[in-house]
């Protein structure tokens, strides 16, 4: 990477006739690689620990000179190696220790008996599983340099005590490992107790906490703008999307979610009371992208069989996948439709409901004999079983998977 970055910069600073594709070029390519490599060499502070970590425990090149390049020469290769091999036995990956390393090359160099073994012992304490501590610590390696007594042991305590299990403290750490670097005590629990004098539950709550952590680490002012402004758009906070909505415009960034309201009636032409319905009853079609609704509504209403009314009394369908479920099922219709096959085409929320099996067991599989010669999409499955069945998936993004979790709208 050094002398990547050395050859380009020496490269740049010479006039153009002696970059020109000859002889002399060639000669000075050579010369700047040389070059490079060799100040590679003077950069690196402990060559020992390159060859080691290059050789031995192979390491790709620009990690092994990263962690070699900040460490000095005070440890033995032995030393290195008993580091290395203790994150080995306690779960950790090769990539993951490379990972680790890249993030924080001083974790080589730090006192194994004194930093970094009482840090894991507090996980394992704690009940955590080998592979949550590696993937946890693997990406939030800073977490071995806080202190055990008055950082680590009282959050994760804390955010056992919140969330009820380890189970539900490792959703969070693996989406969020660095929720152990904030101070809990001054957003989450805040946060929390906000909600809780909402009328949220806390299985509500805890929903919330393991797919989207960082909401909780707003400033405690910040969330209470966002009930505000729920509250503003008449949700009931003993509603069950109550606190949905409130994490969707948290979501966003500020200014956001008015733009995103906007989008919705100009694209949709939707009246306020259209809005509000959508928000009360679907907040999380809002997290859609206006490329996307565009694209969906051009697709719907250019089949000529749906309205933008269709589209606002069921706005989820602005949610399912262009390519994975509308393009192949309208396909379809289209040609059957073109062969007087069907009568009708299927209620919007229908189209998009149904399973890929149900849908080819009504519009497919009864005219394999008539059309046998079309190409159906390959998207469709025809039928269970069939050698050449494909599943249809859902193309979700993953703010879309999370809501379809949370709301239980269970999106096939």
């Amino acid at each position: 990477m050094i002398y990547s970055i050395l050859r380009r910069s020496l490269i740049s600073s010479f006039p153009k006739n002696l970059r020109s594709p000859d002889e002399r070029v060639t000669r000075f390519s050579l010369a700047v690689l040389y070059f490079s490599t060799s100040t590679e060499k003077k950069c690196v502070n402990n060559p020992a620990l390159y060859e080691l970590l290059l050789q031995k425990h192979k390491f790709s090149p620009q990690v092994a000179l990263i962690a070699a390049s900040v460490s000095t020469q005070s440890k033995t290769p032995e030393e290195y190696d008993s580091m290395l091999s203790f994150l080995r036995e306690v779960g950790f990956s090769k990539s993951q220790i490379e990972k680790a390393v890249k993030f924080l090359p001083q974790l080589l160099s730090s006192n194994l008996e004194k930093t970094i073994k009482p840090k894991i012992k507090v996980f394992q304490d704690m009940g955590f599983p080998r592979d949550v501590i590696a993937e946890v610590l693997s990406k939030e390696p800073k977490i071995l340099h806080r202190s055990a007594t008055d950082v680590l042991i009282p959050r994760l305590i804390l955010l056992r005590e919140l969330l009820g299990s380890n189970k539900y403290v490792s959703q969070v750490l693996r989406k969020a490992q660095w929720v152990l670097s904030t101070d809990l005590k001054k957003n989450m629990l805040p946060n929390v107790e906000l909600l809780r004098s909402c009328g949220v539950s806390m299985n509500q709550i805890l929903t919330i906490c393991c797919y989207v952590p960082r909401f909780f680490l707003n400033r405690p002012g910040i969330v209470r703008k966002y009930v505000d402004q729920v509250d503003e758009l008449g949700v009931s906070r003993g509603s069950k999307v109550f606190v949905y909505v409130v994490a969707v415009i948290g979501s966003m960034p500020n200014g956001k979610w008015e733009q995103k309201l906007q989008a919705f009636r100009d694209i949709l032409q939707c009246s306020e009371d259209d809005i509000l319905r959508m928000v009360r009853r679907s907040p999380q079609v809002f997290t859609v992208s206006e490329d996307k609704l565009v694209k969906v509504k051009e697709l719907i209403l250019g089949t000529g069989k749906y309205t933008p009314s269709c589209i606002i009394e069921w706005p989820k369908s602005v949610m399912y996948s262009i390519e994975q479920r509308y393009k192949p099922r309208i396909e379809v219709l289209e040609m059957l439709e073109s062969r007087n096959l069907i009568r009708a085409w299927p209620h919007l929320p229908a189209l998009c409901k149904m399973s890929n099996d149900v849908f080819c067991k009504k519009f497919v599989s009864p005219h394999l004999n008539e059309v046998g010669e079309f190409s159906w999409p390959i998207e469709l499955a025809m039928g269970k079983g069939t050698k050449n069945s494909f599943k249809l998936h859902r193309g979700q993004g993953i703010r879309d998977k999370l809501w379809e979790y949370m709301l239980g709208y269970g999106i096939q």
